[in-house]
């Protein structure tokens, strides 16, 4: 049933589908589902548990570094394979199995690397909030293909006074419209900026005074 829902939710873009549709899908009569949950939440719960069973665990001995980047890509990957979770993934109250044990597995990642406590908040809250934003913001943005990076830079560039707004003609002639540029290609730059800020707050940590 929730792997039926998950279907329904990725083709539509719902998260939460009618319990017809599931049931339609199913083979089954909508008010049978009822033999197996409560509502409509249950239903969402489950789904969310199993998008946190698709995300990768740490491997035991790997750095921090190599975890939270393979962590940061796998997350979203999740997120470009089931768009609805984007808005919900960190939303229920009452988490299942798949998301405690995801996200003790990544706490723990950055506790074992000596981080403290407040520190691990503040790692797990930045990376959590750029994933969960570029994923977002990838979904919704029209440029997934060259193509579509062209047609959407015409259309700018047409009626863009290249002397009002130099800047942003720059960008789009100079950059966005060179041979091999894709947005998704920033994932990784701005993920290796965090982590580069988190090395630097640790080292600041383990040695308040820098000497």
């Amino acid at each position: 049933m929730i792997a039926a829902a998950v279907q329904l939710a990725d083709e539509d873009g719902l998260a939460t589908p009618a319990m017809r549709k599931i049931a339609t899908a199913l083979g089954v009569e909508a008010m049978s589902l009822y033999n197996h949950v409560s509502n409509k939440d249950d239903i969402l719960d489950g789904m969310v548990d199993l998008v946190f069973t698709e995300l990768e665990l740490p491997v035991p001995g790997e750095s921090w570094q190599d975890a939270t980047r393979r962590h940061a890509a796998s997350l979203r990957a999740a997120l470009t394979r089931h768009p609805w979770a984007t808005g919900v993934l960190q939303s229920r109250p009452a988490p299942g199995p798949g998301n405690r044990r995801h996200n003790d597995a990544v706490l723990g990642v950055f506790r074992r690397a000596g981080f403290p406590l407040v520190l691990t908040a503040h790692a797990v809250s930045v990376i959590d909030s750029y994933v969960y934003g570029f994923a977002l913001q990838s979904t919704n943005m029209p440029i997934a293909t060259p193509e579509e990076v062209a047609e959407v830079a015409d259309g700018i560039l047409r009626d863009l006074d290249a002397e009002q707004y130099p800047h942003l003609t720059e960008m789009i002639v100079d950059h966005a419209l060179q041979p091999g540029y894709a947005y998704g290609d920033e994932f990784d730059y701005g993920l290796d900026l965090i982590i580069n800020g988190l090395e630097r707050a640790l080292t600041a940590d383990r040695d308040p005074g820098g000497g």
